[in-house]
């Protein structure tokens, strides 16, 4: 009996967290505004999950929107429309940017990074006029702005890798939340955190942190292009919406660096190490899951492979298919294996395509990964399924298209875990050497072993690590206590080169008046010497 009742305080209290959930998460508004495509596959992961704990959420979508759906049953969507002459990508926009892309490749690697760079850089500045003025249109938009201030929001949750979220979180002035890893045109880190070039690789330079002299030559010149094409001549897109909207002197980058919290999904198991902030939480791999089964007609089919096994294909959410002639490559190569292959694909089928090849249109990807006959990951490099292939210990053939796939894979690669081809010269009987290299080849399979263990070792899952601190900037309606100084500062003082500058200065004048004084002594002692002779 005396046993009993000194357990009754622990057993109210373990009670009172299951009777009484809202006491711990109390309902909060967050208004979010996403990027669209595979940057929405995981923001969507992290709407449902704040859902489940009670928040409101509404969504701000374009009403053109490829993958947001306009309704929804975790938030309440509000569709914006831009102007009629605005820039609006579709998927075979970025189509021809990857024939572009793949024909810059076949030049010498210098001259293929700067091509591949400026015309990233000029299809990012068509965007951002277009998003300049999807800004405007909100803006003047009276009931849309009205609404937005009258619904007294408590936080702004936003991917940065376009500017509407940010903007109008400053302008509505919310505790604003990153679910971020590009920021404008390039890595996050490289704006948030110190990021010596000598062996912090910028993206885009498909080099790793381990760089010879060459290479950071390389690493600098395209940190250089970059700097160029965000200061010089996307910034100054947004200087007429800030003059009109915002006080004076308001600057486009300081409003970026803004965020209390950058939840950015990367995990050090992949990236390399680097400097980082106290505001920043690593979420990579926050949207991977235990494999579910399989739909009955795509289980029969991986059954059918028996010992053999399946590989997977999938090229990601933008580009539907690659050129005609290196498909007829891959699915010749995929025809000579005795592996089955399940390939998402869109266009005209193969004319090489082998009986042991299933087309589909799509297919769920990390249920495959994590099925048990599944052998090898034929990818792009998009960072949701890298890290789904890294979660379920699935080696990876590389055939990056755009952005940053080539880094990625190339990480992969780096770590012994992925064999990475050019997809632009792709030939059936390379593609055969990789797919039997990582299929024979333990050493692939055991390296990805390993950055799955690693990946999962940790105290919390990512994705409870990100709500746990959305909630601590709701709760505490920011953590200004924890951004850096360094963001306020203007570049000059930032790199103390006011500092060098006065240093240097006062060195010179006391170098300059140290020589002047001699000189005069040595004058007067020449003086006396000249009167005593």
């Amino acid at each position: 009996m005396v046993q009993a009742s000194l357990n009754l305080p622990i057993l109210a209290s373990l009670c009172a967290l299951f009777i009484w959930p809202g006491e711990c998460h109390p309902k909060s508004n967050i208004l979010v505004v996403p990027v669209d495509g595979s940057h929405w596959v995981n923001m969507a992961v992290i709407l449902q999950e704040l859902h489940s704990r009670g928040h409101n959420l509404t969504v701000i979508r374009s009403h053109t929107s490829w993958y947001i759906p306009e309704k929804s049953p975790f938030y309440t969507s509000i569709s914006v429309k831009g102007r009629e002459d605005k820039f609006e990508p579709d998927l075979s926009f970025y189509d021809s940017m990857l024939r572009r892309c793949l024909e810059f490749r076949k030049s010498s690697r210098l001259l293929r990074t700067i091509h591949i760079q400026l015309d990233m850089g000029k299809m990012i500045s068509k965007g951002f006029k277009s998003i300049t003025r999807t800004i405007e249109l909100m803006f003047e938009d009276q009931v849309f702005m009205s609404m937005m201030r009258d619904t007294k929001f408590d936080l702004m949750l936003t991917d940065p890798g376009l500017p509407t979220g940010f903007v109008l979180a400053h302008y509505l002035q919310l505790p604003m939340v990153y679910n971020v890893r590009w920021i404008l045109m390039g890595d996050s880190h490289f704006t948030f955190a110190p990021s010596p070039l000598s062996y912090v690789p910028v993206t885009g330079s498909e080099l790793s942190d381990q760089m010879d002299f060459f290479d950071r030559i390389l690493n600098m010149l395209v940190h250089i292009i970059q700097t160029w094409q965000l200061h010089i001549i996307m910034s100054p897109l947004y200087r007429e919406v800030l003059d009109h909207y915002f006080p004076p002197g308001t600057d486009f980058l300081s409003m970026a660096l803004s965020a209390d919290l950058w939840l950015v999904r990367a995990d050090f198991v992949f990236e390399f190490p680097r400097p980082t902030m106290a505001n920043v939480v690593y979420i990579g791999g926050f949207q991977c899951r235990p494999s579910k089964p399989l739909p009955d007609d795509l289980e029969a089919f991986v059954q059918s492979s028996g010992d053999h096994g399946v590989l997977i294909m999938s090229l990601g959410t933008l580009i539907a298919a690659l050129p005609k002639e290196v498909t007829e490559a891959v699915a010749a190569a995929f025809a000579e294996l005795p592996q089955k292959v399940v390939w998402r694909y869109i266009g005209e089928r193969p004319s090489t395509l082998g009986n042991n090849t299933l087309l589909v249109d799509w297919f769920p990807q990390n249920d495959l990964l994590g099925h048990p006959k599944t052998r090898a990951f034929v990818a792009h490099g998009g960072t949701n399924g890298i890290y789904e292939a890294i979660y379920h210990a699935v080696p990876v053939v590389g055939l990056p298209l755009l952005f940053d796939q080539f880094d990625n894979v190339l990480r992969l690669q780096a770590r012994g875990a992925a064999r990475v081809l050019e997809a632009g010269t792709l030939t059936s009987a390379e593609f055969k050497d990789a797919l039997l290299d990582v299929l024979e080849n333990p050493s692939y399979k055991e390296a990805m072993q390993r950055l799955s263990h690693l990946h999962r070792d940790r105290p919390m899952h990512p994705l409870d690590s990100a709500i746990f601190w959305i909630e601590y900037v709701l709760r505490n309606k920011g953590a200004g206590h924890l951004h850096p100084e360094g963001h306020r500062l203007p570049w000059y003082v930032y790199h103390s080169v006011d500092v060098g500058l006065f240093l240097l200065t006062a060195l010179t004048l006391s170098v300059w008046l140290f020589f002047t004084v001699c000189r005069l002594m040595l004058r007067k002692v020449c003086r006396r010497k000249a009167k005593v002779e």
